[in-house]
């Protein structure tokens, strides 16, 4: 909704604020005097194009500011937006302060705004949209049936998707599956075991270095467990100090200190034998061990660099040749898949093509009656709903929902945005918003020339449908009609000055001022009968 709107220096307009009413605005004044212009600002706080001609001239830029109330915006200051547009075309979008982008704004602010004008690109012109417009009129009872469609959809999108993968899995060259077999061979060929690699790199040294090993450790060995080797002199030496321990406590500890040197040394001598029984030297094992060093290797280079990538190639090329083995069993079952997912998604479209086509006929009949309210000479509106092929289905249906006009009981129904006219379409809109109620998503709607074409009774009725829309939306009406214009919760006056340098004015109305502008309307002049004419207009809708 909007709570307050700020121009300056677009068009003719050099500075004007708009704050309409919650429920019904009209906006009236004579022709050229700038409503087009107060239209145009409006359109660029809802992320339409700007046009550098819309400065006003002599201005080197302009601003438009808005505060809205959107159903996103949980702030109870509502959302402020600003535009400028430079003389030379630069334009600058800002929302509550910061930077934003024109099709940010227009997703969201533009998202609770419709604009009908006659000339406007409307939402209703473009038959893409009237889908969306019966969906949101039949609300619950629509809920199920959607549900249900937009679960098999997605089970037959992902069904599908498998079947691609299984099938791309299959489509492995000749080439692929000779290398694929030649992975496993090689590899299996040597049947490197995990962990493997590692336990030769440590042992291989040790085997070439054999001899030297065995004749360092026996050395060491004998050094410290051979006669008069290191355990022999510290026994003797812990000995003799024990014997004068009595003298000298001192020399006693040092004595334990010696024996506990000698355990650690006794079990280094211990281990040192043991390596040494352990240690073999053969010639032939050295080179088998070389050998499968050399293989695992050579394995490595090709498919390395580490033994692990060698393992996951083998795994790989295993998983893939299986995948070509078994793909006939597998593209059965997928394709099985398939069809069983492309039934239930049938089935579940067959359930939604029902439902909008049970409704279709009453939101039709329920349009038309508010048509007729409009005094339309007959015209009616019939909802064409049509199952498409199932290669054009969407996420939203299998169904082309499309507005057909009939302009009178023995014509042929026609697409609505090739036949009816501007004033003709806006009227349609009118009733459709009427008959939607709060079911519509968009808060604000502005009407431009809704009355095109419009007089006597009809222009009554018009404003009558205008107030019942306005108890479900915010809505603003240009208008040239004193029965549409009476019948707004607040009036503005769009007005222009003379001179070298004519300006746009807008002014709220009320009281007198109320009273001379719709006599205006009513005969062009302000008579004493055109006023007691206003007066008596504006008493009937008090």
């Amino acid at each position: 909704m909007i709570d307050e709107l700020h121009v300056k220096n677009v068009a003719l307009i050099q500075e004007a604020t708009l704050s309409p009413a919650q429920g019904l605005t009209v906006v009236t004044g004579e022709t050229g005097a700038g409503k087009t212009a107060l239209l145009s600002a409006l359109k660029l706080l809802v992320g339409e194009r700007a046009d550098a001609h819309m400065v006003r001239e002599g201005a080197s830029s302009l601003s438009v500011e808005g505060r809205f109330y959107t159903p996103s915006s949980n702030d109870a200051e509502g959302v402020v937006v600003s535009r400028t547009l430079s003389a030379d075309g630069r334009s600058r979008v800002h929302v509550d302060g910061s930077i934003s982008s024109v099709q940010q704004l227009a997703q969201t602010v533009g998202a609770s705004v419709d604009l009908c004008g006659q000339h406007e690109h409307q939402r209703l012109r473009v038959a893409a949209n009237h889908r969306k417009m019966l969906d949101a009129w039949m609300g619950s009872s629509l809920s199920q049936p959607m549900e249900a469609y937009a679960q098999a959809w997605r089970a037959a999108g992902e069904a599908a998707s498998a079947l691609q993968a299984v099938r791309e899995a299959g489509n492995m060259s000749s080439e692929e599956v000779d290398q694929a077999r030649y992975v496993v061979t090689r590899i299996g060929e040597v049947n490197p075991m995990p962990g493997e690699y590692e336990e030769l790199l440590a042992s291989v040294p040790r085997a070439e270095n054999a001899e030297q090993l065995m004749m360092s450790v026996s050395g060491a060995y004998q050094a410290l467990s051979g006669e008069g080797g290191a355990l022999d002199a510290l026994s003797q030496a812990a000995g003799l100090l024990e014997r004068v321990s009595g003298v000298d406590e001192g020399l006693g500890a040092l004595a334990a200190s010696l024996r506990e040197a000698s355990y650690v040394i006794e079990d280094v001598s211990r281990d040192t034998r043991a390596y040494r029984d352990d240690l073999e030297y053969s010639p032939v094992n050295l080179a088998e061990m070389q050998e499968r060093l050399g293989e695992l290797q050579g394995l490595m280079r090709t498919w390395g660099p580490g033994m692990e990538q060698v393992f996951e190639a083998r795994e790989n090329a295993l998983q893939a040749l299986a995948a070509y083995d078994s793909l006939d069993e597998r593209l059965r079952e997928a394709q099985a898949e398939v069809q069983a997912a492309e039934e239930a998604l049938a089935c579940a479209a067959h359930e939604l093509h029902d439902a909008r086509s049970s409704a279709a006929p009453q939101f039709a009949e329920a349009v038309s009656a508010q048509m007729e309210r409009l005094e339309m000479n007959g015209a009616t509106l019939e909802c064409s709903v049509a199952q498409l092929p199932r290669e054009s289905w969407t996420a939203q249906g299998p169904d082309a929902v499309e507005f057909l006009f009939k302009p009178g009981a023995h014509m042929s129904a026609r697409p609505l945005g090739k036949i009816a006219s501007g004033g003709e379409t806006s009227r349609v809109m009118l009733a459709i918003k009427v008959v939607m109620g709060s079911r519509d998503d968009v808060e604000t709607l502005v009407f431009d020339e809704v009355d095109a074409g419009v007089g006597g009774s009809a222009a009554r009725a018009l404003a009558d449908v205008l107030v019942d829309l306005s108890k479900t939306h915010q809505v603003i009406v240009v208008t040239h009609l004193a029965q549409v214009a009476v019948a707004g919760t607040c009036h503005y006056v769009v007005s222009k000055t003379g001179g070298s340098e004519p300006t746009t004015q807008l002014e709220l109305v009320s009281d007198t001022n109320r009273v001379r502008e719709i006599a205006r309307m009513l005969s062009g002049d302000v008579s004493s009968m055109s006023m007691e004419h206003a007066r008596a207009l504006l008493q009937e809708r008090a």
